[in-house]
């Protein structure tokens, strides 16, 4: 039997009109919409695609969107210096700095710049070890919009067999800790695994972020997983795929996100909750 669709369209739509209504009474109660400050580095066309997704959807649950472009010129410092300033800014609850920035700037330091509090991607050391700790503030964005996606199955994860496949600091890892406080058993893998496909055929669930088209196959997925599929690439006919076989492994697996239309708009909707999280923080 063909795989369950996980639709993370209807999944975020579902999470975005839950917080248009949630900022709706925070404005009628008399505080400020709250404010997302996304900086754009540079004209990398997949950056540009993924900002003007963030900054329409941010309008369209009544938050104020704070666009700042900047050449693919501008220095580190220059950079950090409007971090420190959009930290200082109370009208700034949620700063999002786009990646990959150009070589000659160094994310580590510029994600480290970022207020913890104000830290809507996540990704900062203080929020990172909050997860590891199982005591999480805000979290990163496509590993909890993955695990959104797994609740929306209503299977009960507990004992489970995950497998990561991918370690960045991005996904993999917080993927990681965020299936480990679900109580799953947690396999992760990247370019020194040995064995692979046997690693994949023991799995409950895996999730696939690697980067790589098509790379996990169908015949890899034991029978009823669930599957979530984080890769964005572009196939050779010039449409988007993802890190999985999608056709060969709906065959096997239980549930199957798609790409596009999966994990995507889910990362997008959880940047949103951890923007009114952070300006509820910031007005306790």
């Amino acid at each position: 039997m063909p795989a369950q669709i996980l639709d993370g369209k209807t999944l975020a739509a579902r999470v975005t009109d839950e917080l248009r209504a949630r900022v709706a009474a925070c404005i009628a109660a008399g505080r400020a919409a709250p404010g997302l400050a996304v900086v754009l580095v540079g004209e990398d066309a997949a950056s540009q695609v993924y900002v003007r997704n963030k900054r329409r959807t941010t309008d369209g649950v009544g938050m104020r969107s704070l666009a700042f472009d900047l050449p693919a010129s501008v220095s580190e410092s220059e950079l950090l210096a409007l971090i420190g300033r959009l930290n200082d800014d109370p009208s700034v609850n949620g700063i999002l700095v786009q990646l990959p920035l150009p070589a000659h700037v160094s994310a580590e330091r510029v994600i480290e710049a970022i207020d913890p509090k104000k830290d809507v991607d996540g990704f900062h050391p203080y929020n990172i070890g909050r997860l590891v700790l199982r005591m999480p503030t805000l979290r990163p964005c496509t590993p909890f919009g993955c695990m959104r996606l797994l609740a929306a199955t209503g299977e009960d994860l507990v004992g489970r067999h995950a497998v990561v496949i991918g370690q960045s600091n991005i996904v993999g890892r917080p993927m990681a800790l965020e299936l480990l406080m679900a109580r799953c058993t947690v396999t992760i893998c990247h370019s020194a695994t040995r064995d692979l496909p046997g690693l994949v055929r023991q799995a409950d669930i895996v999730v696939a972020a690697i980067g790589k088209a098509n790379f996990v196959q169908g015949s890899w997925i034991k029978d009823g997983a669930m599957v979530i599929d984080v890769g964005i690439n572009r196939g050779a006919d010039g449409k988007l795929v993802g890190d999985v076989d999608f056709e060969a492994a709906r065959e096997r697996a239980g549930w199957l996100t798609p790409v596009p239309g999966g994990v995507g708009p889910m990362t997008i909707a959880t940047l949103l909750s951890n923007t009114l999280q952070a300006a509820q923080m910031q007005d306790a």
